[in-house]
């Protein structure tokens, strides 16, 4: 089915006000994506080109980039966000409890939601068999993360025409490649409906910081300006989601790490904010919208 035909269209101010508990405003949706890089692959990006722009395998350089992330910069994303009691909803691939098994207890031991983010970092559309991925992927993290994995993730947001189709056959519940809205929306498949959950592009670490090319202040910058937007319309116009994506190599570097503490004191500091993990969004928005 083409988008259209599984997302009607839907003006934001047309939409039903909805209330989350306790008065809280806005619900932020924070990702940690956690992935395994393969050397035998050209990477998934680089932030190092290679000399006379050659085509390199292994590529070492960028390899070690996103190493460092899962060796220091994890811990130090973990560190924050237990400081503040955040157990966040981690992307991760289905290759990750393998070759990070140290990585994957830790955040199952704190209770972090294991949202599906394929089996390997790759696209999509470069996957032949991707009904098996994905039933793989489940299967792995199922047992990682103690936990039905019901939430979906595609390395890059990648999709075919297919493959909501495919997740919810496969039993998933949501799914956050559909960057379409502050509030979840409904995705019809042959299987079913299944929700849409609001991510982000643009309030994400890799375009912002490896794309677009920031100073890492802007972390903190572009974070509360989309907070306090959404909190102060929430007051009128009922409950938001804000989803904020940030990456173990990148966010987690000494020189970033401050800003996102920041971000996180400046959210947490505000009455109506609470940190949910996808599935709690997922439950919270079925009842509130029936």
């Amino acid at each position: 089915m083409e988008p259209s035909d599984r997302l009607d269209y839907q003006a934001s101010i047309d939409r039903p006000r909805l209330s989350l508990p306790d008065g809280k405003r806005v619900a932020v949706f924070l990702v940690v994506n956690i992935e395994r890089w393969d050397i035998h692959r050209p990477m998934p990006r680089q932030v190092l080109t290679p000399p006379q722009g050659a085509s390199v395998l292994p590529d070492v350089p960028n390899w070690a980039w996103h190493e460092y992330g899962m060796r220091v910069g994890f811990w130090r994303l973990k560190a924050a966000l237990d400081n503040f009691g955040i157990a966040p909803t981690l992307a991760i691939n289905g290759a990750v409890p393998a070759a990070y098994p140290r990585v994957t207890q830790a955040a199952s031991d704190a209770g972090w939601e294991f949202m599906v983010h394929g089996f390997h970092q790759t696209a999509t559309h470069l996957v032949d068999d991707q009904r098996a991925m994905i039933r793989q992927a489940i299967d792995t993290l199922r047992d990682a993360g103690g936990h039905e994995p019901v939430g979906w993730l595609a390395p890059g947001l990648t999709e075919t025409l297919d493959t909501p189709d495919l997740l919810a056959e496969a039993g998933i519940k949501y799914c956050a490649d559909w960057v379409i809205d502050d509030l979840p929306t409904t995705l019809r498949t042959k299987h079913g409906p299944m929700l849409t959950m609001p991510y982000s592009v643009e309030l994400n670490d890799i375009p912002m910081m490896m794309i677009q090319h920031h100073r890492a202040e802007e972390l903190f910058d572009r974070t509360v300006a989309q907070f306090d937007r959404l909190y102060d319309e929430a007051e009128a116009q009922g409950a938001k989601v804000m989803g904020l994506a940030v990456h173990a190599y990148i966010s987690g570097v000494p020189h970033r790490i401050g800003w996102f503490e920041k971000a996180l004191a400046h959210m947490a500091a505000r009455p109506g904010t609470v940190f949910w993990q996808g599935r709690q969004i997922m439950d919270w928005y079925l009842k509130a919208s029936a």
